[in-house]
């Protein structure tokens, strides 16, 4: 956590809250998600840690199809699409009968990247109408957001931060903003405790559903709920694949984790990484010994894909992730 300061000497740095400021310096003219290197240059995600995630997630797919009646058209939607790892690991997993009725749609801020399958419509918003799967992994937590602070009179203020990264208190969080703290992450009146006001991201995820008329939303994100709420909030920045401070001037990925159970909606259910994958296929099972003498080389391979299969559900790490999955117009599929 970023130390909090009253100190105003510093000049020609405007003072806003957490929301703008990330807002910017993520998306924004020269922002990080719009640098050449992309996402994957700074952080590993499940997509960059196996293809057995992409293989897991042309699973899902399968089943919605198989839930919707095998529509003549399938709509996967890949929110926040980094370069198109994603979607294009999909496309390639998919059997043939269903991989030529779908149509594939990356949807993220950055140029669509050179080379880059011709089958994957690149856009900067989710298409409308959507009959299929939208899965957004790691998004959520890419979805600015304000942070409070406890003062030392036990009001929860507003954060307000520089370029730099420096903070001071702001005015008491009030209106929508107190509201939605009262009901998913109430703070006491001891100083110091903190909160991510996440409201921004319970609209975007709303929002992204309703462009479905039938199938799966799917949101993947490490989380937390009413009864793990951290006391100091989890607001951090990430940088050439290592966690530092939060510095809103575009030179790391800013990130904090999100609250999935305010997220949401009617029908909806939350799960962890781990047994969504393992429902999928994904188990981690090593394969048997015999198999060495008889076909050594499918041996190595299935051993390092149960490698890759642990790592994608370890307890501690990636299998912790927890998956909210919003059913619209079909059964829950897993």
């Amino acid at each position: 956590m970023t130390a909090v300061t009253r100190d105003e000497g510093q000049q020609g740095q405007q003072w806003r809250g957490w929301r703008a400021a990330a807002r910017e310096a993520l998306y924004g003219p020269g922002g990080f998600y719009r640098r050449a290197e992309g996402p994957a240059g700074h952080f590993r995600t499940s997509v960059h840690a196996s293809p057995l995630f992409a293989g897991a997630v042309a699973g899902l797919l399968c089943r919605v199809d198989e839930a919707l009646g095998r529509p003549a058209t399938l709509d996967f939607v890949d929110m926040a699409a980094g370069r198109g790892e994603l979607v294009g690991g999909v496309l390639a997993a998919l059997p043939a009968d269903v991989a030529a009725r779908t149509r594939a749609y990356a949807v993220e801020v950055a140029e669509r990247p050179e080379g880059l399958d011709h089958r994957i419509e690149w856009l900067a918003e989710p298409p409308r109408g959507v009959t299929g799967l939208l899965f957004a992994n790691e998004w959520l937590d890419n979805v600015p957001v304000e942070v409070a602070e406890v003062d030392a009179a036990g009001v929860a203020r507003r954060v307000l931060v520089r370029t730099d990264g420096t903070e001071r208190l702001g005015e008491p969080v009030d209106g929508e903003r107190a509201r939605w703290l009262a009901r998913w992450w109430p703070l006491s009146g001891e100083a110091g405790l903190r909160a991510e006001i996440g409201l921004p991201r319970d609209e975007a995820w709303a929002s992204a559903v309703a462009t479905l008329d039938r199938g799966l939303a799917v949101a993947v994100d490490y989380g937390h709920t009413a009864d793990t709420r951290p006391p100091f909030g989890t607001l951090t920045g990430f940088r050439e694949g290592r966690e530092t401070a939060a510095v809103p001037d575009g030179s790391c990925d800013i990130t904090a984790h999100v609250a999935l159970d305010a997220c949401a909606l009617p029908g909806g259910r939350l799960l962890p990484q781990r047994e969504a994958l393992r429902a999928l296929g994904v188990t981690g099972a090593r394969p048997p010994l015999t198999l060495a003498s008889t076909d050594p080389t499918a041996y190595v391979r299935a051993l390092a894909s149960a490698g890759e299969a642990a790592e994608l559900t370890a307890a501690g790490g990636l299998g912790d992730f927890g998956w909210l999955v919003q059913p619209v117009g079909i059964g829950d599929p897993f």
